[in-house]
Parts: C-alpha cells; structure tokens; sequence
C-alpha cells in the first residue's frame, strides 16, 4: 500500500508540473500582456521608458526561461504571483473568490448524485416498463443539455415566468437554487448512466439470484446486495466529474452573475493577467488530481478484493 501511494503522489506531482508548464507556455505566447492592457493607454500619459521601468518591476522583460524559473519556484512555495491588474496578491483574490465556488460547486456535486441515485433506482424499482425506459432515457437528455442554455432557460421559466425564485438582489439561499440545478443536471448524467449499467451487470451475478431465491424483496436486493457491487465503477467517473466541477462552476456563475472563480477568470482573460490564469490552471489541476486519488484510495476500502491484493501483494 505504501509503495502505491508514493507512486501515485509521483504521478500527480508530474501531472501538476506538466499542467503549470503548459499553461505557462500557451499564456506567454499570447499577444500582448497586461502590464500593456493597463499602463500603455494613452490616458495614463506614461512615457516609454516609464513603461519600461513598470515592465522591469514585474519581471516581465526577462528571458521566458528566467520568467519560468521563477514562476516555477514561488508556486512550490506557495507564492502566486501577482495581479496586475488588480493590484494585489493572487493568494489574496483566490482567498476572497475560491469559498463561493467551493460551496456551488459542493452543493451541485450533492444534487447531482442525488438525481443520479434517485434515476438508477427509480428505473430498477419501478414495475412499469414505460417508466422505467423514460427513466433511463432522462440521463441523455441531461448531457446534451449546455450548461450555460440551461441557466438562462431557469432564469426565464422559474425566476422571470413563474417567479418561484428571484435571481435580482436574491437572500444568500435564494440565490444558490438556480445555479445550483443548472450545475447538477449536467453532471448528474453520467452519473446516472454508468449507474444505471453497473447495475445492471451487477443483477446479473450468483449471489443476487441467491439473494432472490431466499424471499428478499426487490428492494432489500437492491439496496442490500447490489448497491455496494455498482457503485465501485461509480466512483471513477465521479473523480473525473469532481475535477470538471469547477469548469462548470465558473460558466454557471457567469451566466448568474455570481462572485468567484468564475469573474476572476473572466476579468483575467479580459486583461490577460497571466499570474492569475496560471493560478487558476494549477488549482484546477490539483483539485482535479487529489479528487482522483482519494478515488483511488477509496477502492481497497469498499473492495475486500483489492484489500487481499494489497495485504497480500501480486
């Protein structure tokens, strides 16, 4: 067990490296920058060698590799860089915005597991076949459906049409509804339907013909006997959907008009504060790899079979 987990730390280190040098290399190649996005207007007045002189306090007329090095070293020590544009730290700004996308994006996660559970056994325990196709036709409906034509059509119907919730100066509950559902129904799809199949398979075995055989209900079967089984292929696709979590939150939250990492990555592609965009890039790398690890992790503990493997070894 331990040498698994150092390996998978070694590959999630690589992973992050590779995610940080790629998105520095993209970003530098962009025309522009924000030190010219800010201070060249002509309102400013600014000659150019004082221009030069802000160019040379941000660092940003060394070589590319000089740029790198440094860059590269102060997030290893935690230091992000700074706005431009905005004036201050990026720790600063990821301290103010990252709570509000957290607490969308953990709620969406929650709502869409709820739909996805909520779908699967639904379709198994219904005793007509109608609903259960309708049923198991709903998570194909959900993935087609764009995140941010979904938010705008929720906004319409239930705020401006029926006025259930308002989406205009809304209490701090109120105001999650929306962005909330808009988040959780696309994820919510996949879900479904790898549930949808694991449980299928899973119904399949032995020991739940045994199970049957023995007078238990559909239900106890179900939740019982096959539940645990189909779960497990489960998980792999919700560490990959936790790691899209956060895209899908920065489109909802734009479509809302929300605060969080969704307008600070708006106004930073706007103004191509590139120390912003490399922050949010290695943050979503690494909520992306830890979520996938911790998956990984969790596979000995729901599967005695892979616990043996890993007491025992190959």
């Amino acid at each position: 067990m331990a040498k698994y987990l150092i390996s998978r730390i070694a590959q999630a280190a690589l992973v992050l490296w590779a995610a940080f040098t790629v998105a520095f290399i993209l970003l530098q190649v962009l025309p522009g920058d924000a030190v010219m996005i800010k201070f060249e207007s002509p309102d400013l007045g600014l000659s150019a060698s004082q221009i030069a002189e802000i160019r040379s306090a941000y660092a940003v007329d060394q070589p590319l590799i000089v740029q790198y090095g440094k860059a590269l070293g102060n997030t290893l020590t935690g230091q992000l860089g700074y706005s431009i544009q905005q004036g201050v730290t990026v720790g600063e700004l990821l301290r103010t915005n990252l709570p509000p996308t957290l607490r969308l994006a953990s709620l969406g996660f929650v709502l869409a597991v709820t739909l996805a559970v909520g779908i699967a056994f639904l379709a198994n325990l219904t005793p007509f076949g109608w609903l259960r196709a309708g049923l198991q036709a709903v998570p194909a409906l959900f993935v087609s459906v764009p995140v941010f034509w979904l938010g705008i059509v929720l906004i319409q119907v239930i705020s401006f049409r029926l006025r259930w919730v308002s989406v205009i100066a809304p209490g701090e509950i109120e105001g999650l509804i929306l962005p909330t559902i808009t988040l959780a129904v696309p994820i919510s799809a996949p879900l479904a339907q790898v549930l949808l199949r694991s449980i299928d398979a899973v119904q399949t075995q032995n020991f739940v013909s045994v199970a049957r055989a023995k007078g238990a209900s559909a239900a106890h079967v179900l939740w019982a006997h096959v539940a645990r089984n189909a779960i497990l292929p489960v998980l792999t696709i919700a560490g990959v959907l936790l790691g899209e979590l956060l895209a899908g939150a920065v489109v909802t939250e734009t479509v809302f008009g929300l605060n969080g990492l969704g307008s600070m990555t708006r106004d930073a592609v706007s103004s191509q504060d590139v120390s912003v965009l490399q922050a949010l890039v290695v943050l979503s790398a690494a909520v992306f790899v830890v979520v996938n690890l911790a998956v990984d992790l969790l596979y000995p503990v729901l599967d005695p079979r892979l616990r043996r493997r890993f007491e025992v070894g190959p």
